[in-house]
């Protein structure tokens, strides 16, 4: 963790804040544009307004040391490939005043250099999880990520492509991109074996699994509700932050991000194979993998948490989240051991 890092939270705002107004004067935009914060995670984003049009853009400040600029780039060009090929709506990156996309900026107040993008808005709402029923836009949803995974089949990866790969032991083994699952908040011995037995039957079911190309590929990542923006009768994915190499499948377990428990889940996981069946065909083997990829995004996101316990998400959920995770690995090890 660096020095930065190590800062109180509404001190690391304020000088984020500082960074992300200078970031303005790198872009072609009008005099007296301010920036508003809209969320932290890996990354800061800013909604930038103008307030004598009204006009408004996305601004995202990178995480220092988490990508590098030729990963950010390929993010970009994939996303844009994406929508250029009419898989799906994708936000449209601005470029700088020196024709750039990834904009290097520095800051007295935050040390190194942060890479910067500026987006177009898109307008959209994210999709509701407490609204009644949810199985037909998770079955748009599904449609909509076999078009992404088809797309990837056919699409010429520029010869810089690189991405991080998000496998066993890069999410719950020894090379953890989002800290050690151990380190979750709350965590008890209690809770520590019951998770430490689901992550090695994770582990097992996962190696028998497999990584052929049919099963393993570039992938979205972190398909959940907060990545989706509903604009009348179009669905637009954003945030390809996390898009690497991974399982097909996780992208459908994402869809169900910090509401795993919820009684309804099954049927939106079902509705979501409906929606990718009308794409690409989806062996019921392979279906019947689901629960493993629902577990490793629960486990994974209770390291998350653990390592961003600073982040307003992360303080919303907590303790409580891990502890709402224990009944999920005794259902999925009465499953599946």
């Amino acid at each position: 963790m660096s020095d930065f890092e190590h800062l109180p939270y509404e001190e690391q705002l304020r000088r984020l804040h500082g960074l992300s107004m200078q970031s303005l004067g790198h872009f072609d935009l009008p005099a007296g544009s301010e920036t508003t914060l809209i969320n932290l995670s890996e990354n800061a984003t800013y909604r930038v307004d103008d307030p004598g049009s009204g006009q408004c853009w996305a601004l995202r400040v990178h995480r220092e040391g988490y990508h590098s600029k030729a990963a950010i780039a390929s993010e970009l060009a994939w996303a844009t490939a994406l929508r250029e090929d009419g898989a799906v709506v994708t936000p449209t990156p601005i470029a700088g005043k020196d024709g750039e996309i990834i904009q290097v900026v520095s800051h007295g107040q935050v040390p190194g250099q942060r890479h910067v993008v500026l987006f177009a808005w898109e307008n959209g709402h994210e999709p509701d999880e407490e609204q009644h029923d949810l199985r037909a836009p998770f079955e748009v949803l599904g449609e909509m990520t076999a078009r992404m995974h088809l797309h990837v089949r056919g699409w010429q990866k520029p010869a810089f492509f690189e991405r991080l790969t998000w496998d066993f032991d890069t999410s719950l083994g020894d090379s953890p991109h989002w800290g050690f699952w151990r380190n979750g908040m709350g965590l008890t011995p209690e809770i520590e074996t019951v998770f430490g037995k689901t992550v090695d039957l994770i582990g097992c079911r996962l190696e028998k699994f497999g990584k052929s190309d049919e099963r393993f590929g570039l992938i979205h990542c972190d398909m959940r509700l907060a990545n989706l923006l509903i604009d009348g009768d179009v669905t637009k994915v954003i945030d390809f932050d996390d898009s690497g190499f991974s399982w097909l499948l996780y992208d459908c377990a994402t869809t169900v991000s910090f509401f795993e428990h919820k009684p309804e889940v099954p049927e939106l996981l079902e509705a979501w194979v409906r929606g990718y069946r009308k794409v690409i065909d989806l062996p019921k083997e392979d279906e019947d993998e689901i629960p493993t990829f629902v577990m490793l995004r629960r486990l994974l996101l209770v390291a998350w948490i653990g390592s961003h316990n600073e982040t307003d998400l992360a303080q919303s959920m907590g303790v409580e989240y891990t502890r709402g995770t224990v009944p999920l690995c005794e259902e999925y090890l009465s499953r599946f051991d």
